[in-house]
């Protein structure tokens, strides 16, 4: 059976700078200039709606008060996070079309909750031209969310943006697959050094995008799925020039195409969120054009015909061993319901047992009164649960300075 995408728009601003003083950065245009060019219907996918995100005003922020928007910025990841559990509870797919990188955090929280119902980790791909790597502890200065994503969600920074609902890291460090940032990033040897997998540009064009897509799997054998987080900036500015930081040096966008298809060719891949495309930059919607079409045919494999319903690995009986040095602390793993199929490790597909071709949808649903328990993909499966922090050590963090980048 086809899995059904759900496109949800996520059109925040908040994590940016100001282009210029006084204006509002243009992202948040996105989901609609790319609904414009008939997104939804060359997909065949559900309109999810949109999440409204708060005002764009700094007010009084000033250097030396942290990210800016953070209270902002952290409510609407909770709604965020709750809209992308209830797309995933259907059965769905989810494409998820920002805004500015700060939807990352959303999407993290979501994957968080998803793997502590599951007892496993969920990991995280990510596509940039940037590692987003900014935080306190290797920069002097904070202020921009989608600047500081990837530290965010990885457990660096604010707690008010770094541990949501309790939960940091939302993804760990050795869970976490960085492709397509430029090969003298400013942060790729604190990506190192955490222990953060990278493939920058020069490598992924050597390795081929296909099979830098198997890779990526590769390396997150031992989670239960994972996310795909794509910033439109990793395309060169030759051929993508309409994002807020163009940076020389990055891939074509049929070789996003292939990466993006070989990345969601498997019911591991949980789910996408599109960033950081401004219409402004667009006048008359070429770019938003060519970007549907990258898209939709990096995602034929989800609705395909043959493909096969998400799924995620079962809790095993004790939480997987941190590697040495890492100074987390193993948790012990939560054992849920999970069916027989959901057993292969990240890897190429397999046919589900039972597959009959017809749109089976309607089984991830209960019925009206019945309790969730439900399967590993399935209805409630992200109702929010609150946890102490996840490593369980404190993280402290100096008030950080600087303006917003």
């Amino acid at each position: 059976m086809m899995r059904r995408i759900a496109v949800l728009d996520a059109p925040t601003n908040l994590g940016l700078r100001p282009p210029t003083v006084s204006s509002v950065p243009g992202c948040g245009k996105a989901p609609g200039a790319l609904r414009d060019h008939g997104l939804l219907a060359r997909l065949r996918a559900r309109d999810a709606g949109c999440l409204t995100p708060p005002r764009y005003d700094p007010g009084d922020w000033r250097p030396g008060d942290g990210v800016c928007h953070a209270p902002e910025i952290s409510t609407y990841s909770v709604a965020l996070a709750d809209r992308i559990g209830a797309i995933i509870d259907r059965g769905e797919f989810p494409l998820v079309l920002g805004g500015d990188c700060s939807v990352l955090l959303g999407s993290a929280l979501a994957m968080h909750r998803l793997g502590e119902a599951v007892g496993g980790r969920i990991g995280l791909v990510f596509v940039d031209g940037h590692s987003d790597f900014r935080h306190p502890g290797n920069a002097s200065y904070v202020g921009a969310a989608a600047g500081e994503d990837l530290a965010l969600v990885t457990g660096r920074g604010q707690p008010d943006l770094a541990a949501i609902e309790g939960r940091r890291p939302y993804f760990r460090d050795i869970d976490v697959v960085v492709l397509g940032i430029r090969a003298q990033d400013e942060y790729r040897l604190d990506l190192q050094a955490a222990g953060i997998t990278t493939r920058p540009v020069p490598a992924l064009r050597a390795e081929g995008a296909a099979r830098t897509a198997q890779w990526a799997h590769e390396q997150l054998v031992d989670c239960a799925g994972y996310w795909v987080h794509i910033d439109v900036d990793v395309l060169d500015p030759a051929v993508m020039p309409a994002v807020d930081a163009p940076d020389p040096g990055g891939i074509a966008f049929a070789e996003l195409e292939i990466l993006l298809a070989g990345l969601v060719d498997t019911p591991h891949c949980l789910g996408v969120e599109l960033t950081v495309f401004d219409p402004d930059y667009d006048p008359d919607g070429a770019y938003a054009a060519e970007i549907v079409n990258t898209v939709v045919a990096g995602l034929a494999p989800v609705v395909a015909p043959d493909a096969v319903p998400p799924r995620l690995l079962p809790a095993g009986p004790a939480a997987p061993t941190p590697r040495a040095g890492d100074g987390r602390v193993p948790r012990p793993a939560t054992t849920v319901p999970v069916p027989a199929v959901a057993t292969d490790p990240i890897g190429p597909p397999a046919v589900a047992d039972g597959d009959d071709g017809a749109d089976d949808t309607a089984a991830w649903l209960p019925e009206p009164g019945e309790k969730d328990s439900g399967p590993a993909v399935g209805p409630g499966l992200l109702r929010r649960v609150a946890v102490p922090g996840m490593d369980g050590r404190p993280v402290g963090e100096a008030p950080a300075t600087g303006e917003p980048a």
